[in-house]
């Protein structure tokens, strides 16, 4: 049983800066695993720090031997510098539209000092959209909503983040859940139906939830796409830091069909949430 194997699939060690938030931040399944290929999609911190996201294969193992990824497999996609040594984001998810999606924190420190979040001739606090199946390393999807756009990256999908570190497709409707870390007042989670077609500007750092944080002049509110639930740092439960969750698609519980869950690093609060087809959000 390859989930009862006692032995490590891949061991990154020698390769991985763990200093701070960096690490092994995320890993995700082509979404024709076991059909056309065999590859599976990491995101670690190198020694510099710097973000890599690699592939590797995973053949198939001989009946009762262990699951193991090839490391002399590994072929570089994507490698970003980063300036600090937290805010390096880190999740990676194949979205229904089998494109790659990248969530890249601010770059660090505190209070987005090298705006970032609104730079669009940077990749740091955005989430990113890579074709992995086309190009070398990687191809710029032809609907990417910046592409055509002088002085923008058009790897970048959506922007303002500061930290979404995890984020989620509902597997049932495509749509993306974003659990975007605040700076010291308000927590966020963001939310987009699915099929969007990108191009959400979240707001960071001009907004932080639906705050004002460093406001610009002539910042247009009606075009910053607002969370669709935030939580208040301090009393009464001391939230501090959202960890975005998953949606609920199971057949064991019924009642939670739909429902997506998240929870606070310092509170320990978990909630569930869920959005109708008329964007009405509930509280659970």
């Amino acid at each position: 049983d390859a989930g009862m194997q006692e032995r490590d699939g891949l061991d990154l060690r020698e390769k991985i800066s763990d200093v701070s938030e960096r690490g092994l931040l995320g890993m995700a399944f082509h979404p024709r695993f076991g059909k056309d290929n065999r590859y599976v999609f990491i995101h670690y911190s190198d020694k510099r720090g710097a973000t890599i996201i690699a592939r590797f294969s995973m053949p198939a193992p001989e009946p009762g031997k262990p699951w193991l990824v090839d490391p002399a497999s590994e072929k570089l996609i994507f490698k970003l510098d980063q300036p600090y040594s937290n805010h390096n984001g880190g999740m990676i998810e194949f979205g229904p539209d089998d494109m790659l999606y990248i969530g890249l924190g601010d770059g660090g420190a505190a209070d987005d000092p090298l705006g970032s979040g609104q730079d669009l001739n940077s990749l740091l606090g955005k989430i990113l959209r890579l074709d992995v199946d086309h190009g070398d390393p990687y191809a710029i999807p032809a609907d990417n909503p910046l592409r055509t756009v002088e002085g923008a990256k058009p790897e970048i999908w959506a922007w303002g983040i500061r930290n979404a570190w995890r984020f989620c497709f509902d597997p049932e409707n495509g749509d993306l859940w974003i659990g975007d870390i605040g700076q010291n007042k308000w927590e966020e989670i963001d939310w987009l139906p699915g099929g969007h077609p990108g191009g959400a500007n979240f707001g960071w750092d001009m907004v932080e939830g639906n705050h004002d944080f460093e406001p610009r002049d002539g910042m247009e509110r009606s075009r910053l796409v607002g969370p669709v639930y935030e939580l208040p740092h301090g009393k009464p439960l001391n939230h501090c830091s959202v960890t975005g969750g998953f949606v609920y698609r199971g057949k064991a519980i019924p009642e939670l069909q739909g429902a997506y869950f998240w929870a606070d690093y310092c509170s320990n609060v978990v909630g569930t949430l869920r959005v109708d087809g008329a964007g009405k959000l509930t509280e659970t």
